[in-house]
């Protein structure tokens, strides 16, 4: 239960307040239950993982992006995190001022900023990975071993369908 009423009232009270409308109630339980489950697992990685090294979702994301590509343009971190470049100058400017990434010019085109990890940067993210990772297991344990490569393909399907690029 997320808030005063359970997911099973919820979803019944929509169904009568709905009922006589043309409507696709599979599509809009799972793409409600799609939001509702993205929201509870960044909750509870914040709340778990992430918060003992004072990070949020957003900045676990650029430092994520960029342990896996850098060097990286920030327009690239913006555009796999989902998040603006606003959005990420700050986040960059608080995460450099830790001592966990460094910002340059190109070398090619001095108008784009490219991204690295300082040596702290990569031990912190070799140090907090495996404990994401058992968070990650912890999310999806409802979910039995032989279907969650089934799960992982059907949310891919659904980021597919609504990619923008």
């Amino acid at each position: 239960m997320a808030g005063e009423h359970t997911l099973t009232e919820t979803e019944s009270a929509v169904a009568q307040k709905l009922d006589g409308l043309v409507l696709d109630f599979e599509a809009m339980a799972i793409a409600s239950n799609l939001f509702r489950a993205a929201n509870a697992v960044r909750n509870h990685m914040e709340r778990t993982v992430l918060a003992p090294h004072d990070l949020t979702w957003t900045a676990f994301v650029v430092l994520w992006v960029t342990w896996i590509w850098e060097p990286v343009e920030t327009r690239t971190i913006a555009a796999e995190g989902g998040f603006s470049k606003a959005t990420l100058s700050g986040v960059l400017t608080t995460l450099e001022t830790r001592g966990l990434v460094s910002r340059t010019k190109s070398e090619t085109d001095g108008r784009l900023v490219m991204v690295r990890l300082t040596p702290s940067g990569r031990r912190l993210m070799k140090r907090l990975f495996p404990k994401f990772n058992a968070e990650e297991r912890f999310v999806v344990a409802n979910i039995k071993p032989k279907e969650r490569g089934e799960a992982a393909d059907m949310l891919r399907a659904i980021c597919l369908a609504v990619k923008t690029d």
